[in-house]
């Protein structure tokens, strides 16, 4: 079987003739179904991955192929693909076909990218662990007792497993980089706007961004390079200039300044292994001529309840059109317009959902908006503003991406608080719309995936891109 390293061996590999595009689907494909167990995938794209594979061979061959010629890449489950279904793994979107495709998709299959499948995923991007899928539990393939994490681990664990080159995921409040640590691979998520959310389904609208997981820093680079960019569809999308990211991840890091949050190091939650690992990550960066210095942020104990505030105030409001009338899952119990309603969003959406949508409600409700919701965006633009400001002074912020490794399965699903706090060192970055990215910086006792988690200064990807390289060579 063939082995894929990188997006630019592979190249190599497809141009010398010692694969073919149409032979690496077929692996692949074959690989899905062999570890289908492990229910990453909730449907290939069989039919369609092998008509594109003979196109891009053929490309080759003539030397038009597309910078992301036989690149098989798997998308989320919350991500529009044309004539595909998509349903963010809710039973309330079961069997619903997408009319049209991602942005996203539309500039991965312009250059010549190939599409395998779509990856189970919490519902609607719900979760910090994956095991709030209506269609089951993703297991991770580093150890299958322990979740994939949320809510791309089906994207995480895909690549991890190597199911697929290259996936998708989104990100609301660290749902590419907290799988990415959990299994081992690197998650980006761009800042706020730099890709369109065109195509992509909702779950909180100013939080919510489009990143990938890879194996690699300069793939995730290539890839953000090919996806980043306005967008006349989306008005959030920002009109900057796409920088050349794949040529910046071997920048120079001399005189780079790194700070470190002494709040998240100090945390009582902290895994003492996750702690130690990050200890020699800072050790190393030091002995290369780095500075890597602590600072303050007294407001971490602020970041979650602000983030679930704000997050399942827009998820009330972007879920209410999945009512049972416009599209969807209808309930066979429904006997009048409001029994539709009411029986169908019961029996469609999921325990985690229902409690952020009631949650949401409950925060913009009359009498609670200003004692709440309002509250929060203020808060917001306080950690914004002192983030922005520890920023001016360094070029990166250094944290763990989590504050464990993989757990298993049914260790944090009883109690919300406890998975909610899963997201303490990630939310941050979707709370301010920074970049940020998770690279692995080696393995805890139990040989678990252990990441770190850079954020840099907004539309930094660049740079953040290179010390994240430079981090990931260290181990």
């Amino acid at each position: 079987m063939y082995s894929f390293k990188d997006i630019s061996s592979l190249h190599t590999d497809l141009k010398n003739g010692s694969i073919t595009c149409v032979q690496v689907v077929d692996e692949i494909l074959k690989s899905i179904e062999e570890k289908k167990h492990l229910n990453i995938y909730l449907e290939t794209y069989a039919d369609s991955a092998k008509e594109q594979a003979l196109l891009v061979d053929e490309k080759i061959k003539k030397g038009t192929a597309g910078r992301l010629a036989g690149v098989v890449i798997a998308l989320k489950d919350n991500i529009c693909y044309k004539g595909h279904k998509v349903s963010a793994s809710s039973k309330i979107l079961e069997n619903f076909t997408s009319l049209f495709s991602a942005t996203v998709v539309e500039r991965l299959l312009a250059e010549d990218a190939i599409l395998i499948g779509r990856t189970n995923c919490d519902e609607f991007a719900m979760g910090s662990s994956n095991e709030n899928s209506a269609f089951g539990k993703v297991l991770n393939p580093v150890n299958e007792k322990t979740v994939s994490g949320g809510s791309s681990g089906g994207s995480a664990a895909a690549v991890a497993a190597d199911l697929c080159h290259v996936a998708l995921g989104s990100d609301t409040g660290g749902s590419i980089r907290q799988p990415a640590s959990f299994c081992g691979v690197v998650g980006l998520k761009p800042t706020y706007g730099r890709v369109s959310r065109w195509g992509l389904l909702a779950y909180a609208s100013s939080f919510d961004q489009i990143g990938p997981l890879t194996k690699n820093v300069d793939d995730a680079a290539l890839i953000l390079e090919i996806t980043a960019g306005k967008d006349e569809y989306d008005s959030t999308a920002s009109q900057k200039p796409i920088s050349s990211y794949s040529k910046e991840t071997n920048a120079p890091l001399a005189g780079k300044k790194v700070a470190y949050l002494k709040d998240c190091m100090e945390s009582s939650g902290l895994n003492p292994e996750v702690k130690q690992r990050l200890e020699e990550t800072i050790d190393k960066l030091k002995a290369q001529g780095i500075t890597v210095e602590g600072v303050d942020f007294p407001y971490l104990d602020f970041l979650v309840p602000t983030y679930y505030v704000l997050t399942t105030a827009e998820a009330s409001s972007n879920l209410s059109r999945y009512d049972g009338v416009h599209y969807g899952y209808r309930s066979p119990n429904a006997t009048d317009l409001e029994s539709t309603y009411k029986k169908s969003r019961t029996e469609g959406f999921g325990k985690e959902v229902k409690r952020r949508i009631m949650l949401g409600t409950f925060v913009l409700s009359a009498g609670y908006y200003d004692a709440y919701y309002s509250k929060a965006q203020k808060v917001r633009r306080l950690l914004r503003d002192k983030t922005l400001e520890i920023l001016s002074q360094y070029d990166f912020i250094l944290t763990p991406s989590t504050p464990s490794t993989a757990f298993e399965f049914g260790k944090n699903s009883t109690d919300p608080i406890q998975m909610y706090l899963e997201d303490i060192f990630t939310v941050q970055a979707n709370i301010v719309g920074v970049p940020s990215i998770s690279v692995p910086i080696g393995k805890d006792s139990t040989n678990m995936p252990i990441g770190a988690q850079l954020m840099a200064k907004p539309f930094a990807e660049g740079e953040m891109l290179a010390m994240a390289k430079g981090i990931a060579q260290l181990f």
